[in-house]
């Protein structure tokens, strides 16, 4: 299939790339179906979420774990069986990110993951009860970690 995006222009894909979220995003509860598409020469760290629907609706997210091998997120055994999976672990997780002039100022939301199940492509914006995960990481934060060898 083709598709007009955001970013990348025209492209084709596959059905089977796409994203279901049942209950869409958060404030875009009627987007549904997304696409994740890695941005060039990122190593699949920085990524668009790329509505289907909407050639004009996409989020920056990146990986977490490129930002901080160290986080952890938990979700409740709920969600847990409403993504299909026993454990956190058995999940993909990417955050939103904010985009800002300078990329020094751009914030991720390390709160509220984007969570997917790669073998169902089913997908699903969860919010952690964790309270050391807050909705306005700085960018900078991660690399003053990595300077100070905390990372």
């Amino acid at each position: 299939m083709e598709i007009q995006t955001k970013y990348f222009g025209t492209i084709e894909y596959d059905v089977k790339d796409v994203l279901h979220f049942e209950d869409g995003l958060f404030g875009f509860e009627t987007e549904n179906l997304f696409l994740l598409l890695p941005f060039a020469e990122s190593e699949a760290t920085l990524l668009c979420l790329q509505s289907t629907k909407t050639p004009s609706l996409a989020f920056v997210v990146m990986n977490p774990f490129s930002l901080d091998p160290n986080y952890a997120p938990i979700l409740p055994e709920n969600e847990l069986k409403a993504m299909g999976v026993s454990r956190s672990q058995d999940l993909c997780f990417y955050v939103l990110c904010v985009v800002r002039n300078p990329v020094s100022k751009s914030t991720v939301n390390l709160k509220c993951p984007v969570v997917i199940n790669d073998e169902t492509q089913e997908a699903a914006q969860v919010i952690l009860d964790m309270p050391e995960y807050t909705m306005r990481h700085s960018l900078s934060e991660f690399r003053s970690r990595e300077a100070e060898g905390t990372c």
